[in-house]
């Protein structure tokens, strides 16, 4: 069992999570934009990628902002040992591939809960923990289609449709940050941990269960957007949906190149 470190948060309103650790194995959307809005309120975010596998570089970018880049192939005893040693002082680890997919590294949350006790465990996969399709892979379109939003959305023709933006993966992806940044005040106060899952398959029938409403044209405004240099060039991105303190927030760093950085903490 590893004793992990106190962590409070910053005296910085901007970034209160300031000095949270938190390891990110998570690709795609959903966990990105998690560990994305945990990293833009200060939170020291590792995200480890294996290196035969790359992400799409725009995907990569948009969802990159604030967060160190590690290529580590798990495979490789010394790679897995480097991983193992960022575990032990890491406050919060994110799990985003499908269930039991990296269970051979120990990268489950029975095991890591029985080897690290404190540490703050968030899941998200496509289709839950249990049923028959919980161990299949999944995303976002797809489980449109399944949940039956694409029919919700057919047009005159009858053909399926989807909603015009990844919606299920945002909403997993933010849902989740909060979540994790509840977990983290819970630890704080009580001393307490917890382990957290969200399922692109539940998180739709939840939106589908809200009322329906209509925002009015005039309030559907076009963003503003702002830049940023890069190493992938000057950035055109749209800002974090965050105020602080009645402040605009913005990113802290441009996404790094991928697997550029070294396996350590800040």
């Amino acid at each position: 069992m590893t004793q992990r470190r106190p962590w409070t948060y910053s005296a910085d309103p901007a970034q209160p999570l300031r000095g949270l650790r938190v390891l990110d194995f998570t690709r795609v959307i959903a966990g990105p934009t998690a560990s994305r809005t945990l990293a833009l309120w200060g939170a020291d975010v590792l995200r480890i990628d294996p290196p035969h596998m790359p992400e799409l570089n725009g995907q990569y970018i948009v969802t990159g902002f604030g967060k160190k880049s590690i290529a580590a192939d798990l495979r490789e005893v010394h790679q897995l040992r480097e991983i193992q040693r960022l575990l032990a002082d890491a406050d919060v680890v994110l799990l985003g591939y499908r269930p039991g997919a990296l269970d051979a590294f120990g990268l489950n949350a029975h095991l890591l809960r029985e080897r690290y006790p404190d540490l703050i465990i968030g899941e998200l996969c496509a289709w839950g923990y249990g049923g028959p399709y919980a161990f299949n892979r999944g995303f976002d379109s797809i489980v449109q289609a399944v949940s039956g939003i694409a029919e919700i959305y057919q047009d005159a023709n009858g053909e399926p449709g989807a909603l015009p933006v990844q919606a299920l993966d945002h909403s997993v992806g933010y849902g989740l940050a909060a979540a994790i940044i509840a977990l983290a005040d819970a630890r704080r106060v009580q001393g307490r941990t917890g382990h957290v899952r969200f399922s692109l398959a539940r998180t739709a029938a939840s939106l589908l269960d809200l009322p329906v409403t209509e925002a009015p044209l005039e309030r559907l405004q076009k963003p503003i957007l702002r830049t940023m240099g890069s190493t992938f060039g000057t950035l055109n991105y749209v800002p974090p949906p965050f105020r602080a303190s009645g402040v605009a927030m913005d990113h802290l760093a441009p996404p790094p190149p991928y697997g550029a950085n070294a396996p350590a903490w800040s």
